[in-house]
């Protein structure tokens, strides 16, 4: 090829411009096409070996995100030595600041999926948790990208004053209209953080009781123990007063039990001491105390309270009836009766 042709002019350029253009950016492509395939990839196979996710998450961020952006900045400085159309390069600013924000925004919601997911969901490794993660996600992708879109249209030259100012008359219509919907919201979003109950745990509103199935943004469904499922909007259930009964570490027993009056004295002060003995040799419970409590209509009462050292209602169920059935079992060894509603008439013949 003569120095001639290469000198040749095409739309303002010359044949060596365009060659040296394709030079830089085939040359920074293979480059980084070489580092991608063995820089990269040993970073990719040194991360899985680690038991940190933080290189991890630096790896598949810089593949994912930062690579396309390099691509294009190498076609960017190839151009840098061609004399091109103003329209032209018009065009390719406007395409490197929409490649670049949508780059930004997605680093950003992939930084922030990270952060949720690593510092609230795998330290409990909480599947109901990542189930409501998912909600909160789309809203916040929802919100990013909105506030990269405006601020991506102000870069182009935009006047998105008036814009915003619109969008700010229309969300405070649209807040008004939607106050429930959004004070469902942001009830999600604290029982989210705030964590007063979560997919499994029994809990008691007001008269209804179940477990909690689902959180959504909107909604709260709790499984009943009849069968049904019970739909509660979130403000409902922020405003209320909500008893959590997977929480409980322990379940305290309070009972009486009443014996007939004829019973002895010495034998109604060995009673405490039987019931204390059968609590305190039955496994998973904690005796607390037993009294003789007051004189009741019919009978002599005694007040009972123990603690079942686990809060699943089954084991309690079992022990009380355990520790029942061995008090019915003393009684009847030492003879003495439980007292029942009874009434005495005494008849004056005079």
């Amino acid at each position: 090829m003569s120095l001639e042709l290469l000198q040749s002019i095409y739309f303002g350029n010359t044949l060596i411009d365009y060659f040296i253009c394709f030079g830089i950016f085939l040359g920074t492509v293979i480059a980084l096409l070489v580092f991608k395939r063995i820089v990269l990839s040993r970073l990719k196979k040194w991360s899985q070996k680690t038991k940190t996710t933080i290189d991890d998450f630096i790896v598949r961020i810089f593949d994912k995100n930062i690579m396309p952006l390099l691509y294009f900045g190498a076609f960017y400085i190839s151009i840098q030595n061609l004399t091109l159309p103003q329209n032209i390069t018009g065009a390719i600013n406007v395409v490197g600041v929409a490649i670049m924000t949508v780059m930004a925004i997605r680093l950003l919601i992939s930084a922030i999926t990270y952060a949720l997911d690593v510092f609230w969901i795998k330290p409990e490794q909480n599947v109901a948790r990542e189930r409501s993660l998912k909600g909160m996600l789309s809203v916040i992708k929802i919100i990013v990208w909105g506030i990269g879109i405006v601020f991506l249209l102000d870069n182009l030259g935009f006047k998105v004053s008036a814009v915003i100012a619109g969008l700010g008359i229309g969300g405070i219509a649209v807040a008004l209209a939607a106050q429930a919907v959004l004070g469902d919201l942001f009830s999600f979003f604290s029982i989210l953080f705030d964590r007063p109950f979560e997919v499994g745990d029994f809990i008691i509103i007001g008269d209804y009781l179940g477990a909690v199935e689902h959180i959504g943004i909107k909604t709260t469904r709790i499984r009943s123990l009849g069968g049904e499922q019970l739909i509660f909007s979130n403000t409902d259930l922020t405003n209320s007063r909500v008893r959590n009964y997977k929480r409980m570490a322990e379940r305290r027993v309070v009972f009486k039990l009443g014996v007939t009056y004829q019973t002895a004295q010495a034998q109604m002060a060995k009673i405490p001491g039987y019931i204390k003995e059968i609590i305190t040799n039955t496994p998973d419970t904690r005796f607390d105390r037993a009294h003789f409590f007051s004189y009741g209509d019919f009978s002599l009462l005694i007040e009972i309270v123990y603690y079942v050292l686990s809060p699943d209602y089954n084991i309690y169920m079992d022990k009380q009836q355990d520790i029942n059935l061995r008090i019915m079992k003393k009684f009847e060894e030492e003879k003495l009766e439980f007292a029942y509603p009874t009434q005495t008439l005494y008849v004056n013949k005079a």
